[in-house]
């Protein structure tokens, strides 16, 4: 018994061994196992990169050829270095470098060991490579940039490195991603799908033929060419008007949520970003902290907006009831609230309604609706929680959704803040300890994408469509579902009107009144953010923003924009201006106030950023920074 039960191990284990010999050699062709096999050669077909549109079908970027000196390590044999270097115009330090770096990733899988090379330097290397056993020359495509503006949204491609490769199988070495922009929002679709051949290989380790007559191959597909919502024209003008200057600029079509424009200043040509050199050209632009050409501050900028919020103080203001259209407020330089405290205006007509209010940037009253508004409820934790609430509504203090990879959610205190910096309920605090808030000054902070979503939902009377940068994808019908929902604060529609009357009268006979553009009725409103920095641990006053917020026409609105220039002065030196004039060339496709444009072109403030951070020191009540840093506005448009 013993001895057939022996046996009959013995049998099943050979069967069974058999059997997964014969399956592992007849029916498995997985990836796996044929990539493990000494006698089988995996070739990749990398394909070509989808292609970027604007709008209106312009071509942004395209493809060029280039190549790419591959090496399998354990398929190399002893080869004349000093003859490859010079063929390669490298020394001998960087090519040993390579190869320890492709021994390291696989010996049995490819690695790039020169990327990127010319036509000339392929066509030159091509005639040598029989005597190099172990390389071979990969084509690939690089980006070809029609464009020399715009590199903050389009992004770049680079090589992957081992921490994608870990996280993510599709890529092996040398392979290139998409990063930054829409480069990186989107790679799955540009990159398309690589193809594979498999060879078979003899005993000898030479290729001789397709394995399997190449049924298990698999043909590249192309990436999907992609377009953008980007107006490049006015994306272009946008960077011109910002050269010499620090901030950005954001503009949205209302009724999609399209962005029109994404300026960020300082910014770089995207070419800088192609072939050997974008390593040393990366950390070049890098290693500038001064400029940051690298930094987006049209998303990543959180600012205080300024007097443009004041527009937001009023529609919560109406919505709660705490100020009626009629109610009047009086302005003399000023008001004064809590135990007396100043709260600075500039000098206008008084007393004012809400619409002059807004037209005149009038700080009192302002104020006033905006402490009616937290004074109403009982406790001022409910009144800054129902004030969070409604701006909320309107996506701020939110990534908001779009479709870029970077962003910052700025910043709308409510009642566990304020409880936290106050050390409630040791210490118990009023709504006038937050008034600030009311001018888009105190602790309110919005990156200039926010700004421009908000301004385009106040065009729209009270409703958005999330901000989005992509317009259509080749072969599909339709863009992500969430870009094409419609979302709706908790203002009242009908609470907008009067708001935008006074953003409109801005321009009639307010802050703005010598920014007007020949027959289109224009919407805004001017601004000037208070700069403030610790230095050497002192709170110092430096040279205040400028910013602007725009839509027109006042009906069926084309265009909202958001300016935000760093120690720009005030609202209608800078902000103004560039509002009126991309607001005018994207309505008219030109410019017509030659005035503004030649005034913006020719000034800039390098002087200003050249100047040693120095400045007024900044008295904080109590020793201990406190809301209220106040906007003293003067007739200049701020």
């Amino acid at each position: 018994m013993r001895k057939l039960l022996l046996l009959f191990i013995v049998l099943t284990t050979g069967v069974l061994f058999i059997a997964r010999l014969f399956y592992l050699q007849v029916y498995d062709t997985s990836a796996a196992v044929l990539s493990e096999s000494n006698a089988i050669k995996q070739q990749y077909e990398i394909p070509q990169r989808g292609r970027i549109y604007d709008r209106y079908g312009k071509l942004l970027v395209s493809n060029q050829p280039s190549y790419d000196l591959m090496a399998i390590p354990r398929e190399i044999k002893p080869f004349d270095t000093l003859k490859l270097c010079s063929l390669l115009n490298i020394d001998k330090e960087k090519l040993v470098k390579q190869l320890n770096k492709a021994i390291h990733y696989s010996p049995r899988h490819p690695s790039v060991i020169v990327p990127t090379m010319s036509q000339e330097e392929f066509a030159y290397l091509g005639e040598q490579m029989r005597k190099f056993e172990g390389f071979f020359i990969q084509k690939r495509s690089l980006r070809d940039y029609q464009i020399d503006f715009g590199a903050n949204f389009l992004g770049y491609i680079q090589e992957v490195h081992q921490g994608i490769i870990d996280k993510q199988p599709y890529y092996i070495s040398g392979d290139l991603i998409g990063r930054q922009g829409v480069e990186q929002k989107y790679e799955e679709l540009l990159r398309g799908k690589k193809g594979i051949k498999y060879l078979q290989k003899d005993r000898f380790n030479r290729v001789i033929g397709p394995y399997k007559e190449g049924t298990l191959d698999q043909e590249p597909e192309e990436g999907k060419n992609i377009y953008l919502t980007i107006d490049s024209e006015l994306q272009k003008y946008g960077e011109e008007l910002m050269q010499g200057k620090r901030g950005g600029i954001v503009a949205i079509e209302p009724s999609t949520g399209e962005i029109l424009a994404l300026v960020a200043a300082p910014n770089y040509d995207p070419a800088l970003m192609v072939g050997r050199e974008r390593s040393k050209n990366y950390s070049k632009l890098d290693n500038d902290s001064i400029a940051k050409p690298l930094y987006d501050r049209a998303l990543l900028g959180e600012y205080a907006p300024g007097s443009p919020f004041k527009a937001l103080t009023g529609l919560i203001a109406l919505q709660e009831g705490a100020i009626g259209l009629d109610d009047r407020v009086y302005c003399n330089g000023g008001m004064r609230y809590g135990r007396g405290k100043p709260f600075g205006c500039h000098h206008h007509k008084s007393p004012v309604q809400m619409i002059d209010g807004i037209a005149y940037s009038c700080n009192a009253y302002f104020g006033t609706a905006y402490l009616n508004t937290l004074n109403k409820y009982d406790t001022p934790q409910e009144g800054i929680a129902a004030w969070q609430g409604h701006l909320k509504s309107f996506g701020l203090g939110d990534f908001m959704g779009y479709d870029l990879p970077i962003g910052r959610p700025g910043f709308i205190p409510g009642e566990s803040y304020y409880n936290k910096i106050h050390d409630y309920p040791n210490r118990r605090w009023g709504s006038a300890a937050t008034i600030s808030n009311s001018i888009g000054q105190g602790e309110v902070a919005l990156t200039p994408m926010q700004m421009a979503h908000f301004t385009a939902t106040i065009a729209n009377r009270g409703w958005f469509y999330r901000p989005h940068i992509i317009k259509k994808i080749e072969g599909q019908d339709t863009i992500p579902s969430q870009f094409e929902q419609k979302n709706y604060t908790t203002i009242d529609a009908k609470h907008f009107e009067p708001v935008i009357q006074g953003l409109n009268d801005v321009y009639n006979y307010g802050t703005a009144a010598n920014l007007k553009i020949p027959g289109i009725d224009i919407s805004g409103k001017t601004g000037t953010a208070e700069n403030y920095a610790k230095i050497n641990g002192v709170t110092t006053q430096l040279t205040d923003h400028s910013t602007f917020v725009a839509f027109a026409p006042k009906d069926n609105p084309k265009i909202a924009i958001a300016i935000f220039v760093e120690n720009g002065y005030w609202g209608s030196r800078y902000g103004g201006r560039i509002a009126s004039l991309m607001i005018e060339k994207y309505i008219n496709r030109e410019v017509s106030r030659k005035d503004l444009e030649q005034w913006i072109l020719t000034h800039t403030l390098e002087e200003e950023y050249a100047k040693p951070l120095s400045g007024k020191p900044f008295r904080i009540n109590d020793g201990k920074k406190m809301v209220g840093q106040f906007l003293l506005e003067n007739n200049q448009g701020k």
